[in-house]
């Protein structure tokens, strides 16, 4: 009864949320400022967090660590460029009521639609271990116990988050914000304890120190599309906030774009913040750095504890965060291609397995989560090439299809992103020297 209760209570917060946007879309609302803002403010915050998930930390530490601040102009350009395309995921829902993956579903070919659907299950797949596996480091390190008892906290932890889902969006919404709070204050201890100098700036000057960064540049904008967090961005604003006609549509998304720069560039501080941390405490000690264990254990000596601290909070944050958001995504997926839902516990609970397998096998965490951003690269063009190609249809968009400018540099990041993860996976493989 409780329960019951308590689901109610949140349905009517999403309709008081829903209503007071509605008003604000009507141009019949006395709200000003932030409190005229808030009601549209929240998907983006979810899809952000796959921006800085533990493989982020892993490659923005590793360049930090390596290269000092010179990568920080790749950070600024990767963040660019997802700005762009989340935008443009979250637009699709907005004006089609619907997901990529149902999009995807009506206008391909039916084998073609499963094809999409098992490399969509594999990637998501791949994703979630990536990030499970991250929180469940965080747990080891912040309390010391074995790995596995850090994953069942984690699947007991994120199968509490998911929870939320059943009280409406805005409580998960409200969650997934919390984590990024979380993840921001952390790396605002760790930057203020490592103190970086004035040199921070050079970072922004275009250029590399050899192959090797080039191949770490590579692997930061190679891997900032995710394209779980595609499909799922365009799901998390469909119906969401539902619009009467054109000139409503077009304010909602006027404030989604606020949403989408708001919450990515708060994912790009956070990157940027893990390079520039990473740089002021390892590059300068000259303490080489690959593994997310050594940089949890250097810290205390060169920093102190709270350090050391505040970096496992922020990846537990982290790990929990994007896990529950993985696992939401691959039900986007299943029931976008398919039209099949499976009850959320059983996802989560087969989406474990695979991390589990690798524990239990004595695998090296951080070598498997590497391996697993090599999978997402695949997963890629999949889900980058059909928005590109809906936003730009007019019969899909009607009047808010893109405009040329936006189309053009839509492809030519596409073919970027393409292009680099091709090299990255030739590298990886040894097909190609870097």
């Amino acid at each position: 009864m409780m329960t019951e209760l308590s689901t109610a209570q949140h349905g009517q917060l999403d309709q008081q949320q829903n209503q007071h946007a509605l008003e604000i879309l009507a141009s019949r609302s006395n709200r000003k400022g932030w409190r005229r803002i808030t009601p549209f403010l929240g998907a983006a915050f979810v899809a952000s967090v796959a921006y800085m998930d533990p493989g982020n930390f892993a490659t923005n530490i590793s360049g930090g660590a390596t290269y000092g601040y010179m990568l920080l102009w790749v950070i600024l350009l990767a963040s660019l460029m997802a700005m762009l395309v989340q935008t443009l995921s979250s637009k699709l829902g907005i004006v089609t009521g619907k997901n990529l993956p149902e999009v995807i579903r009506e206008r391909f070919p039916k084998p073609v639609v499963w094809i999409y659907w098992v490399q969509a299950e594999l990637v998501a797949m791949a994703t979630d271990l990536a990030e499970f596996l991250g929180a469940s480091l965080a747990f080891t390190l912040l309390f010391g116990i074995p790995l596995w008892v850090g994953a069942v906290l984690t699947g007991i932890a994120t199968f509490a988050l998911l929870g939320l889902q059943a009280r409406g969006f805005r409580p998960i919404e409200i969650a997934i914000t919390g984590f990024v709070a979380v993840i921001a204050g952390a790396y605002v201890v760790q930057v203020g304890m490592s103190q970086p100098g004035l040199e921070v700036f050079n970072g922004f000057v275009p250029r590399f120190n050899g192959a090797d960064s080039l191949y770490l540049a590579v692997g930061i904008i190679g891997a900032t599309v995710m394209p779980h967090v595609i499909y799922l961005h365009s799901a998390l604003t469909q119906n969401r906030i539902p619009t009467k006609n054109a000139l409503e549509t077009k304010r909602l998304l006027k404030y989604n774009l606020l949403d989408v720069l708001i919450a990515m560039s708060i994912a790009m501080l956070i990157n940027m913040s893990m390079l520039i941390a990473a740089a002021a405490t390892f590059f300068k000690s000259g303490k080489p750095i690959s593994e997310l264990t050594e940089a949890y254990q250097t810290l205390t000596p060169l920093l102190g504890s709270a350090a050391a601290i505040a970096f496992g909070i922020a990846l537990l944050s982290s790990g929990l965060s994007s896990s529950a958001v993985g696992t939401m995504s691959g039900q986007v997926i299943m029931q976008g291609f398919v039209g099949f839902r499976i009850p959320l516990w059983l996802r989560r609970t087969i989406t474990m397995l695979p991390a589990f397998a690798v524990i239990l096998a004595g695998l090296n965490p951080t070598s498997t989560l590497v391996l697993s951003q090599v999978v997402l690269s695949f997963g890629i063009p999949f889900a980058l090439i059909p928005l590109l190609m809906f936003t730009a249809n007019k019969d899909i968009m009607g009047e808010f299809v893109n405009a040329r400018v936006t189309t053009v540099l839509g492809w030519a990041i596409a073919l970027l992103i393409i292009g680099l993860n091709v090299y990255l996976l030739f590298v990886t493989f040894g097909l190609l020297k870097q």
